[in-house]
Parts: structure tokens; C-alpha cells; sequence
């Protein structure tokens, strides 16, 4: 193994075991292999079958299209965030969302670091330059909420603005839903083995090498810190007028199912089809930090 093979190596503490993964090493660890999708005690064994799912997720995009229409019928707004764990198929379950809306009312916004002059703005300034107006539906791949996990991780902000974060987000996100827009903050969790197996994934697979960033590899050994900073932005952040949920992602297909199932649950859209939409699986979707508790 070359020396820029090893440097890449890192041990890792899990389940009180300690580990060594090399993220260049093409083949995958069994530690990992045989643990990672029940990783964090995820409630099923296997995917869901390819056939429900496809037959599933089509209801459920069909009454997406219902619900785009109903937004240009009535000027009604949305904005969903999607956050979560890195590889945790925040991506994909846009994706999912958006596949059969007009993109030109269903945007998704997924923003780079802030330029010189946004640093020197007020801290949501540039998110809100995104927010929807009349008849939109704008997805967040990643918000405002860097400054709750990534920022306060890697060492971008201080520790002050983190907390000035975390006391005002509660405050700025009434304002959004008290003019009526229609707010879903979505937190996709998945298990630490079955993480490295989707960072590995991406590693040694030409189409998604672009996938995985130097801020993935910079977080291995960093997922007991993401951990704390989640925890703590869900207790502070987590309220009646915009409350986190929490989504068990090992399985991509379920995660996406039930994301869809709930903003479809909560908007009052013309045409609801609830046997289509069917209901939400709590074994994998929960509220606020106790929907992170295996």
C-alpha cells in the first residue's frame, strides 16, 4: 500500500470495537459488509422489493403532480429541508420528490459556500433569497442549518454564532410559516457502517465518485461530533410551528416513500387520494430527537 493509500486509513471506534477503514482499499471490510444495513438497529432485514416500490412511489408522484397543481391554482408555498447524515440520500429522495413536478414551479436549491459577500450578510440572507413565491415548491438540499452540524464540526463558525444560531432559527422560522407557507424539515439518519459502505460506494465507482467530497473524508472519524451537534440542534430547533422529522434512511426506497407520505399527509391539496398516499411507517419515521432513538 502506498504511502497515499495509508494516509487515508483511520481508525474508527464502533460498538466499542475499534476498527480500521481504508477508503481507498477497493475491497469493502466484512465488519462493514455484514452490518450495514441493520446498522443502528434499522427494524428490517432487506430492501424493500423493487416491484412495491416502484409500484408505490408512482401513487405517490402522481399526487405530487396534484399538489403542484393545486400550488398554481392557489398560490399556496412550500419549502422543504432536507438534512441528514452525509450519504444518508438527501439527494436521491429530492429527486424522488421532484421527478414528475414542472421544474419551473418545484425548484431545488442546493447552494455553495458563501461568497465574501454573504459571509458579511445576515446569516439566512442568502437562503431566504431562495424561499418560493406564489405557487412554488422549493426544496433545500442542505439550508440554513449548516450552521447547526457542518460549520460548527469542521471548525467554520464559532462557537458563539452557533449558539446565536440555534436561539434565533426557532424565531426566523415563524416567520416563513406564519405567512402561510408550508414548512417540512426532513433529518434522513442512517447507521455508521452503512455510511462507510455509500462513502466507499462512491470511492470506487466512476459515476459517483463526485459524490463524495473531501468533507466526507475530513468526517470519518468525526461521527460521535456530528452526533452531539444533531442532537443538540433537534432539541433546540425541533417546535410545534416547525418540527423536525426524523427519517431512518439505511433503506433508500422506504426513506423516500415516507418522506413523500408526509408531506402529502400534511398539505391540504384538491384531490387528495389518501388509499393512494397510504400511511406513514413509524418503525423507520419519527418527531424531533426521540426519532432518532434505535
Amino acid at each position: 500500500m502506498g504511502a497515499d493509500k495509508s494516509s487515508r486509513a483511520v481508525e474508527l471506534e464502533i460498538d466499542g470495537k475499534l476498527r480500521v477503514f481504508d477508503i481507498d482499499d477497493p475491497k469493502l471490510p466484512g465488519w462493514v459488509d455484514e452490518n450495514d444495513f441493520t446498522s443502528d438497529n434499522y427494524p428490517y432485514e432487506k430492501k424493500l422489493k423493487r416491484d412495491e416500490y416502484d409500484d408505490t412511489l408512482e401513487a405517490l408522484q402522481i399526487e405530487l403532480v396534484k399538489v403542484q397543481t393545486w400550488l398554481g391554482e392557489t398560490g399556496n408555498r412550500v419549502i422543504s429541508v432536507f438534512e441528514g447524515r452525509d450519504a444518508a440520500g438527501k439527494g436521491g429522495s429530492i429527486g424522488a420528490t421532484r421527478a414528475y413536478m414542472n421544474p419551473r414551479s418545484a425548484r431545488i436549491v442546493a447552494l455553495p459556500k458563501p461568497t465574501e459577500t454573504e459571509r458579511g450578510q445576515w446569516y439566512y440572507q442568502r437562503y431566504v433569497d431562495h424561499f418560493p413565491t406564489s405557487g412554488e415548491f422549493v426544496m433545500f438540499d442542505r439550508s440554513w442549518y449548516n450552521r447547526a452540524g457542518v460549520e460548527p464540526v469542521m471548525g467554520f463558525c464559532t462557537p458563539e454564532q452557533h449558539a446565536h444560531f440555534l436561539e434565533e432559527t426557532p424565531h426566523f422560522e415563524r416567520m416563513p410559516v406564519k405567512a402561510g407557507i408550508h414548512l417540512f424539515k426532513f433529518w434522513l439518519n442512517i447507521g455508521r457502517e452503512m455510511q462507510l459502505k455509500r462513502f466507499h460506494d462512491r470511492r470506487h465507482s466512476k459515476l459517483k465518485a463526485w459524490k463524495l467530497s473531501p468533507m466526507d473524508i475530513a468526517s470519518l472519524n468525526k461521527w460521535d461530533d456530528y452526533t452531539q451537534m444533531r442532537d443538540l440542534m433537534l432539541k433546540e430547533t425541533h417546535t410545534e410551528h416547525a418540527p423536525w422529522t426524523v427519517v431512518r434512511a439505511n433503506d433508500k426506497r422506504r426513506a423516500r416513500i415516507n418522506v413523500i407520505r408526509t408531506i402529502l399527509q400534511e398539505l391540504p391539496y384538491t384531490g387528495k387520494d389518501k388509499g393512494a398516499i397510504g400511511e406513514i411507517d413509524h418503525n423507520i419515521v419519527g418527531s424531533g430527537i426521540e426519532g432518532t432513538r434505535s
